[in-house]
């Protein structure tokens, strides 16, 4: 009886121990930049959203631009990790300094589809941080087959994603930086070109795709894929709630 009551003990100590751990895990703070009209993201981020929110402890704030104008930046001061889905704004003055302070500060970033000219005038963004060298898109019509070109075992960020084909116009993406490690590319007739891949800048991770078309987001390949890409950049291991 003493035995069988130690163990009763040492079992609820311990479920006790794990449920005060989790309790002190901090939801991840996200801020999701909302700014790419052909693509809709205003529609398509907040399916995202609502997805990592209901597979992971987070708290997202959604900055949408209104033009060429990007309300509530000061959430960049206190966020975990940033979601950049914009499409050439042109901002200036003290909004441009602080997406270029956060972009360049070696933070956790992830970046959407036209993320790599999501700033018309911040360009460089594509090279100097994503390691991209975007070079416009094959034409729309084909499906994109989404290949693997690595162990996916040894990847988290596809844990969970199976293969699945896009809608979206193929990226051109050749001559990416040396230090990228490519984890799914995507072929058309006669061409295949790099969708995703990780890199450090800095002190950060960075994760980007160059997915992203509407009907991307109704996959759940591909959510699996962006809330792994979240969860890594912001160095959280994976945790379902």
């Amino acid at each position: 009886m003493k035995k069988l009551a130690f163990l009763l003990f040492a079992l609820a100590a311990a479920l006790l121990s794990t449920s005060q751990s989790e309790a002190r895990i901090a939801p991840l703070r996200c801020v999701f930049i909302s700014g790419s009209a052909e693509y809709e993201s205003d529609k398509t981020m907040p399916i995202l959203k609502k997805y990592l929110e209901a597979k992971y402890p987070s708290l997202v704030t959604m900055i949408s631009a209104k033009g060429d104008d990007l309300p509530g930046l000061e959430a960049l001061d206190t966020c975990n990790v940033v979601v950049l889905f914009t499409r050439r704004l042109k901002l200036e003055g003290d909004q441009l300094a602080r997406i270029k302070k956060y972009c360049t500060s070696g933070k956790p970033l992830v970046g959407i589809r036209t993320a790599s000219h999501g700033i018309q005038s911040f360009l460089e963004i594509d090279k100097e941080v994503f390691g991209g060298n975007y070079k416009g898109h094959y034409n729309v019509g084909p499906l994109c087959e989404i290949n693997f070109p690595v162990d996916t075992k040894k990847r988290p960020i596809l844990d969970g994603v199976k293969p699945f084909k896009s809608k979206g116009s193929l990226y051109k993406n050749t001559g990416l930086a040396k230090d990228m490690d490519v984890l799914l590319t995507g072929s058309i007739p006669d061409h295949t070109e790099p969708i995703a891949w990780t890199r450090m800048y800095k002190e950060g991770r960075i994760f980007y795709t160059s997915l992203g078309a509407q009907s991307d987001f109704q996959e759940e390949s591909f959510l699996r894929l962006m809330t792994n890409g979240i969860l890594w950049a912001a160095n959280r291991a994976p945790r379902t709630k």
